[in-house]
């Protein structure tokens, strides 16, 4: 029988911090995705999103001793990676007015379009590389609070209070700002997949 992946996980950790240095890619291999995820989503240039993702693997292995295990590695991981994506929109757009951090500015003048018949997006659609292509365009129209927490929540799956940590935000603006990316995502998606009433 094999041991469960998060006792790998944490012989893994425990083996780079003992000065195993060549581990740590074995350790970060099944995050890679999630982590260029997490600096595309705050991005959204795939060059900058692969500079500021291996900043982030750099300084997670420079930082391991300070895992304290209080959260999952790969909540840890994205945290870093979110700070590091962040950093590098900062430097890249040091002109550009950035709202206050943690201010939840336009989170209130939102109003959804009333659909008379909305039903959940296919599983199978979603599947689908055009669907896929037409999800990226949408995501890329959201607001940049609103893209951070759908990416984090709904397409890797980190749970409310992960996610709230890896953003530095409480677990009901996650929530709120969860709830506004999925309204907005559905207007912008729901005439081309079937969402609205037909005949």
């Amino acid at each position: 029988m094999f041991p469960p992946a998060q006792d790998i996980e944490e012989q893994l950790i425990q083996r780079v911090r003992d000065g195993e240095g060549e581990v740590f890619y074995e350790l970060i291999r099944p995050y890679e995705w999630r982590v260029w995820a997490a600096t595309f989503a705050i991005l959204r240039n795939e060059v900058d999103a692969e500079d500021a993702a291996q900043e982030a693997v750099l300084k997670a292995l420079q930082h391991i001793r300070q895992f304290r295990g209080e959260a999952k590695f790969s909540t840890w991981l994205i945290q870093i990676a979110v700070n590091e994506a962040r950093m590098l929109r900062r430097k890249v757009h040091a002109h550009v007015m950035e709202p206050v951090p943690g201010s939840d500015c336009g989170e209130a003048t939102f109003a959804p379009r009333e659909f008379a018949d909305w039903r959940e997006i296919p599983s199978e659609a979603l599947a689908r590389k055009e669907v896929r292509e037409t999800l990226a365009e949408a995501l890329g129209s959201l607001g940049q609070i609103y893209r951070e927490v759908f990416v984090l929540r709904d397409m890797q799956q980190l749970s409310i209070a992960e996610t709230s940590r890896a953003l530095g935000i409480s677990t009901s603006s996650v929530k709120t700002r969860l709830l506004r990316a999925r309204l907005m995502l559905r207007d912008l998606l729901a005439p081309g997949l079937g969402g609205a009433r037909s005949g």
